[in-house]
C-alpha cells in the first residue's frame, strides 16, 4: 500500500517525471492562486501546461496529488536551500542572518505556492496535511537553532527561542501574503534588512552587536541581493547613525 508522500506515476524514467511534473506544477500553482483550488480543473491545468489532459495522468492520479507536491516543493527548498547557504559559516549571528536572508530570498522566488500553502493545505487529504506540517515545522527548527547558538554563545539574550524564530518565519511568509503593499516601500533586500534591525538586532548583546556590524561589512562581499550592502542598511540604524552624529 502506498504511503501518504508516495505520488505515482506510469511513466518509469525519473528524468522526464521530474520535468513533466515541474511543468504541471508550475501551471497548477498558478492556476490554484488565481482561481482557487476546487474551482481549478484538471482540463484547466492541461491547457494551461500546454499539455493534454489524458498526459497529466501518466504523472499524477488526481488534483489532490498536483496540490501536494506544489506544496511540498516549497517546503522541500527551504529545507534544502537554507542549510546550503549557511555552509562555512560559523559566526552564530552571521548564520542567523544569512539564514532569514535565504528564506527571505526562496519566499521571493515562490510567492503564488507560498501563498497557495496558506490557502490550501487545508484541501489536502488528512494524511498529506500532517507531512506538509511537519515538513515547515522542520524548517521552522533550523531557524531557532540559529537564534538558540546566539543565546549559547552570548550573542543573543536569553529569549524564547520557539516564539521568536515563528515570528521570523511569519516575517518571511510576509514578504509573499503582503507583497502587493510591502513592495510599493521596500526591496527585498531593504525588507529584510528592516527584519533584522525589528526581530533580531534588539534581542542582541554588546558581543552580538559587534557581531552584526561584522557580518554587515562582511556582506559586501555578497551579490547585490545580500540585506546588508549599503543600499539595504535598515532605516532603524541609519537613524541611530544620525542622532549620534548630530549628539
Amino acid at each position: 500500500m502506498a504511503s501518504a508522500g508516495d505520488v505515482q506515476a506510469l511513466v518509469t524514467d525519473p528524468k522526464l517525471v521530474e520535468e513533466r511534473r515541474g511543468q504541471i506544477v508550475r501551471a497548477a500553482v498558478k492556476l490554484f492562486s488565481e482561481d482557487g483550488y476546487y474551482t481549478t480543473t484538471i482540463q484547466q491545468i492541461a491547457r494551461q501546461a500546454g499539455i493534454s489532459t489524458g498526459l497529466i495522468y501518466q504523472y499524477f492520479r488526481d488534483k489532490d496529488d498536483i496540490l501536494f507536491l506544489s506544496l511540498k516543493m516549497v517546503l522541500d527548498t527551504y529545507e534544502h536551500e537554507i542549510p546550503s547557504q549557511l555552509d562555512g559559516l560559523t559566526d552564530p549571528v552571521e548564520r542567523l542572518c544569512v539564514s532569514v536572508w535565504a528564506y527571505c530570498h526562496i519566499v521571493d522566488r515562490l510567492r503564488e505556492a507560498t501563498v497557495l500553502a496558506y490557502r490550501s493545505t487545508k484541501s489536502l487529504r488528512a494524511d498529506r496535511r500532517i507531512l506538509i506540517k511537519d515538513a515547515e515545522t522542520r524548517t521552522n527548527r533550523l531557524i531557532e537553532k540559529c537564534l538558540k547558538a546566539c543565546v549559547d554563545g552570548g550573542y543573543m539574550r536569553e529569549i524564547n527561542e520557539y516564539m521568536l524564530s515563528y515570528q521570523l518565519v511569519m516575517f518571511a511568509h510576509s514578504w509573499a501574503l503582503k507583497h502587493w503593499v510591502l513592495s510599493e516601500h521596500y526591496s527585498l533586500e531593504r525588507y529584510v534588512g528592516e527584519g533584522v534591525t525589528l526581530l533580531i538586532e534588539p534581542f542582541l548583546t554588546a558581543k552580538g552587536r559587534r557581531g552584526l556590524a561584522g557580518v554587515a561589512l562582511r556582506k559586501r562581499a555578497f551579490t547585490s541581493d545580500s540585506p546588508f550592502g549599503d543600499e539595504a542598511k535598515p532605516a532603524a540604524a541609519l537613524m541611530r547613525r544620525r542622532k549620534r552624529a548630530t549628539a
